[in-house]
């Protein structure tokens, strides 16, 4: 394991029982963070990204919600420790330990903000909570100076002001500021940005994007990106990830991706985006199809159904595995795996 690893997932089911059915959200995901890099997370709605990152953080509601298997390897020391690696996954969601960790070593920036915040206390005294709740040595009166600054360093004007502020008070990019500014009061060591800039408009997004951009370089942290827009995904990944149905269909370096994608889906979220300098389009090219329900997922590569390579008794027969097509470019998908090798993946039917 490279020491400059900050975090590793290592085969992570995260499944939800429900009376209709297992919904499996997280099936079998693995990849790694490393120290002050981007990893992006890509996919349509419903494809496992959130779920990830509540897992990590150890926010997902149980029941019905559980980690069913896998590790979730928090390494605390510095880039040359041999100090042994924290497993969130086996932590107590209310315990000590992982209270701890969340909000301080590993911070995250919810979707949407306006329902993240809670709206009968100012947006100082939920900053100042977690300053307090994590750093023991600050003073209260201390605490309100650091959420000031805080609110200044990520651009809110007259800061002295909005930190006696609520949440319904601010606009939708203030917020964001906000709970930006929320998640990086204890200079964690990874932030995790859930979709941050999906509700603003273009000029408040690109606004959204510098700040953090700026807030990694000054913090050196990592970031866990995710979101289901590529534009913003080119912009500041190093690395990404693209899920689909709870797995990891392919994974590469940012460039990598975007000059040479080889799955099917990826190659369809790509062709989807419209390009300014191409002739006029009747209409948008889409992905045929819609994503299946989660009780009802087809037997074998579950982008089967959907897929315009699709071969009928591979695809439908079996779940490729995640093999490796070029240096640090990994993919899902019979055009790069052998099928034999791949039945036994099927043992439980799905």
């Amino acid at each position: 394991m490279a020491h400059d690893t900050l975090l590793e997932i290592r085969d992570l089911m995260t499944h939800f029982h429900l009376q209709e059915g297992i919904v499996r959200a997280v099936d079998g995901v693995s990849f790694e963070i490393r120290r002050g890099r981007t990893l992006g997370i890509i996919g349509e709605s419903g494809c496992g990204k959130s779920v990830t990152a509540n897992s990590i953080l150890r926010l997902v509601p149980s029941p019905p919600g559980n980690i069913v298997n896998g590790r979730i390897l928090l390494h605390r020391g510095d880039d040359s420790s041999d100090q042994e690696p924290v497993d969130l996954a086996r932590l107590d969601p209310r315990g000590a330990e992982i209270r701890s960790i969340r909000g301080a070593e590993i911070s995250m920036v919810f979707q949407e903000p306006m329902t993240s915040f809670g709206p009968m206390h100012t947006i100082g005294n939920q900053i100042m909570e977690s300053i307090l709740l994590h750093q023991s040595d600050v003073a209260a009166s201390d605490a309100r100076e650091l959420a000031i600054e805080n609110l200044r360093r990520v651009g809110i004007p007259r800061a002295e002001q909005i930190v006696d502020a609520y949440p319904h008070q601010l606009s939708g990019g203030m917020r964001q500021r906000a709970m930006i500014a929320m998640a990086l009061s204890c200079s964690p060591r990874l932030l995790i940005a859930d979709e941050p800039t999906t509700a603003l408009d273009v000029t408040i997004q690109a606004q959204i994007l510098e700040l953090l951009t700026a807030l990694q370089e000054e913090f050196g942290m990592a970031v866990m990106f995710i979101t289901h827009n590529l534009g913003v995904i080119a912009e500041v990944a190093d690395e990404v990830a693209v899920m689909y149905l709870g797995r990891i269909v392919e994974q590469s370096d940012v460039n990598e991706l975007f000059d040479n994608p080889q799955h099917p889906y990826t190659q369809g979220l790509l062709n989807s985006i419209p390009h300014i300098d191409e002739e006029k389009l009747p209409r948008l090219r889409a992905i045929e199809g819609v994503v299946p329900d989660p009780y009802e997922i087809p037997r074998g590569c579950a982008f089967s159904d959907r897929c315009p390579s699709f071969m009928p008794g591979t695809c439908d027969r079996a779940m490729p595995g995640l093999d490796e097509t070029g240096p640090g470019h990994r993919v899902r998908c019979f055009l790069f795996s052998e099928f034999e090798d791949e039945l036994t993946e099927v043992a439980d039917g799905r």
